[in-house]
């Protein structure tokens, strides 16, 4: 039985992610940002709640069970917001309850955006354009590291920031959510640089999305077939990208680059598919040569010998570990701040100890917030949701399949060092969705061959 789409308003089906992720610059530059993911997340409940109740099966990825047991440990921990671990500031749940909810409300929203998407049938939403969607977004990334790079003070009030009470405009979190700025202004080794954060609102988030934004751009021009002109133009967009990547300091994107060339070069190998290995064996030597024979190889040999953080998140990874040995199961609910820094115990910076004072455990990356948040359990589903999918895919050779995998084989590396929440979590989801309905679609092409095809002749033993 062909069940008619179910439309909350007279758009076309698919339009809350089709919206979510064509206007995304729109959004930011209004001040919504990461905000309309939960915005967006409404509607998609609601057309799914509609198509349920029309009989429309919703169904659930592979190792669904799995995340929502991370979710139960999630909300779980907001009943310990209360508790202060030892080396932490004191506090009262009350006080961290903002910061808890905003990370169940984002890991929530993303959960029904990872459901709508992965429901959306072709005639609603092709993979393709799904994927030329993801495309996009590295396009818009990459414009706006080059903006951060060159115009690295520009910012704008937004609208939503306006509308904001004066108390909330000054808060430094909600600043960071509602006010479009091209960089962040910081002290890398000594001298002040601007390091790229367009549209993302942070420099991390920034790198992050590029590495899980970059094989989907792969994908949609070279995966399908593009024509002449647009792999041009998509070249071109990749040899600009060298330049906010290198610029933005962010020694995690290039780790994180290396081990998605890693895991696609095996992927190929293994499929005997030496064009596509030798293509990228040919990228890679044009990079190694274009930063050796231009002063942006300069930029990365000076941040590789500037490690100014390396300190900072070894202690932090430090603390989220002796608070998972204090909570081990659910962990405590949220983050929480230090007692002093590594240097010292003051609460806040000095003139004469600048690096002195608090840190946030669990800001250092996303298994260390994990870990300290939500404990053994809660990190245990979260990456075996995600390793359950890499496994269960990894038969998929198809573009989706390169460019899903390698995004979730860099997010297991890079959790060392970047967060999740919200962007880059939201396009894990959607690369696991088009996962999901990659292989579901191989299923039903499996069983179509197999009730068309007719069966075998059996010959008579004399």
């Amino acid at each position: 039985m062909t069940h008619r789409a179910t439309r909350l308003l007279p758009l076309p089906a698919g339009w809350p992610v089709t919206g979510l992720l064509l206007l995304y610059p729109l959004w930011w530059v209004l001040g919504l940002g990461v905000l309309i993911f939960p915005i967006a997340a409404l509607p998609m409940a609601v057309i799914l709640a509609r198509q349920h109740r029309s009989g429309r099966r919703v169904r659930v990825p592979p190792g669904f069970p799995l995340w929502l047991v991370f979710l139960a440990v999630v909300l779980l921990g907001l009943a310990v917001l209360d508790t202060s671990p030892a080396g932490t500031l004191a506090g009262s749940g009350t006080d961290r309850l903002a910061g808890a909810g905003f990370r169940v409300g984002g890991y929530l929203s993303l959960t029904v955006l990872l459901l709508y998407a992965g429901n959306l049938r072709e005639d609603e939403l092709p993979r393709r354009r799904l994927v030329a969607l993801l495309a996009w977004l590295f396009v818009v990334t990459v414009a706006g590291g080059l903006v951060g790079t060159f115009a690295g003070q520009a910012a704008i009030t937004s609208p939503v920031e306006l509308l904001l009470p004066p108390e909330l405009r000054g808060n430094g979190f909600v600043e960071s959510l509602v006010r479009p700025y091209a960089a962040q202004v910081m002290d890398v080794g000594g001298g002040t640089v601007s390091r790229p954060a367009a549209p993302w609102g942070y420099t991390n988030t920034w790198g992050n999305n590029f590495l899980l934004l970059v094989g989907w751009l792969v994908a949609a021009v070279w995966g399908y077939g593009a024509r002449r002109p647009v792999r041009i133009a998509a070249l071109a967009v990749l040899a600009v990208a060298v330049v906010p990547a290198v610029h933005s300091l962010n020694r995690g994107l290039w780790m994180g680059l290396a081990v998605v060339a890693v895991w696609v070069a095996v992927r190929l190998a293994l499929r005997g598919r030496l064009v596509g290995l030798l293509a990228a064996a040919g990228v890679a030597a044009v990079l190694a040569g274009t930063l050796a024979a231009s002063p942006l190889g300069d930029v990365v040999r000076q941040r590789l010998d500037q490690g100014h953080s390396d300190g900072i998140r070894a202690y932090l990874a430090q603390q989220a570990t002796t608070g998972m040995v204090e909570s081990p199961v659910i962990g405590f609910g949220s983050t929480r701040s230090t007692l002093g820094g590594r240097h010292s115990i003051a609460i806040g910076p000095t003139p004469d100890c600048q690096r002195c004072g608090g840190f946030t455990i669990g800001g250092n990356g996303q298994l260390w917030q994990l870990l300290f948040a939500h404990g053994i359990l809660g990190t245990a589903a979260y990456l075996g949701f995600f390793g359950y999918g890499l496994w269960r895919f990894r038969r998929d050779h198809s573009p989706v399949g390169l460019a899903g995998g390698a995004a979730i084989a860099s997010s297991f590396a890079s959790m060392l060092w970047y967060n999740a929440l919200v962007t880059p979590l939201a396009f894990l989801m959607l690369g696991y969705a088009l996962l999901w309905r990659n292989a579901a679609a191989a299923d039903r092409e499996a069983t179509d061959r197999e009730a068309t095809e007719p069966p075998p002749v059996r010959r008579a033993v004399a």
